[in-house]
């Protein structure tokens, strides 16, 4: 019986050491996450208020960031033109 309890108490402690680490692991990540969470904020706020990118009234104002970035792309490629003559 002696060794049974001294196998219990092992078992025990390894186990709340271990989710003692897991814990704070858990802890780690959410602040993490609220860093994150507060830099992307600072920036859609930064896109807002500066240059009028997203309209703050839609739910879709990073998707039309996108589509308006891909406008310009397609209207830059349709002004350029070639140097070189067209060769015929």
């Amino acid at each position: 019986m002696d060794g049974i309890q001294k196998l219990l108490a092992v078992v025990v402690v390894s186990l709340t050491v271990l989710l003692v680490i897991v814990g704070v692991q858990v802890v780690l990540v959410i602040m993490d996450l609220r860093r994150s969470i507060k830099r992307l904020n600072n920036i859609l706020e930064d896109a807002i208020l500066g240059g009028g990118l997203i309209r703050p009234e839609k739910l879709t104002g990073i998707l039309e960031l996108f589509r308006r970035k891909q406008k310009t792309e397609m209207k830059e490629k349709g002004n350029m033109q070639s140097p070189f003559p067209p060769s015929d």
